[in-house]
């Protein structure tokens, strides 16, 4: 059972970058994938971006292209989100959690992602 635990939240000013960290605990199988989402207040968690462990292929949002980039750092079992260009929209909870493998078409169903983490706050003044 894969288990994720994000950090690296904050407050910071439009324009400004953050980089989160997702910590993944567990055995990690061939094809497995690390998702991010994020709940804006009174909306529903939503697909932010994803990487593949194995082959490091990204898949984002639109809403974050061009702004967002996902890795991964295998060795350290670490995947990662660099956020520029940040915007107050973007405000939000960020969580990260797993999944067996992964197709552009069903990327961003958050039902099939599991061990999700608590979230980190990410909170962006105008």
């Amino acid at each position: 059972q894969v288990q994720a635990v994000e950090s690296g939240g904050g407050l910071v000013q439009a324009g400004d970058s953050l980089t989160l960290s997702c910590a993944v605990s567990g055995r990690v199988f061939s094809g497995f994938a690390l998702g991010w989402f994020r709940q804006r207040p009174g909306k529903e968690r939503e697909f932010v971006a994803a990487v593949t462990w194995s082959r490091g292929t990204t898949y984002y949002a639109d809403s974050v292209k061009g702004r967002f980039t996902v890795s991964k750092d295998n060795a350290k079992s670490t995947g990662y989100l660099q956020m520029n260009s940040l915007k107050p929209e973007d405000t939000a909870v960020y969580y990260c959690a797993g999944r067996l493998s992964v197709t552009s078409a069903d990327v961003g169903d958050r039902r099939t992602y599991r061990g999700w983490g608590q979230g980190t706050q990410v909170t962006v003044a105008s």
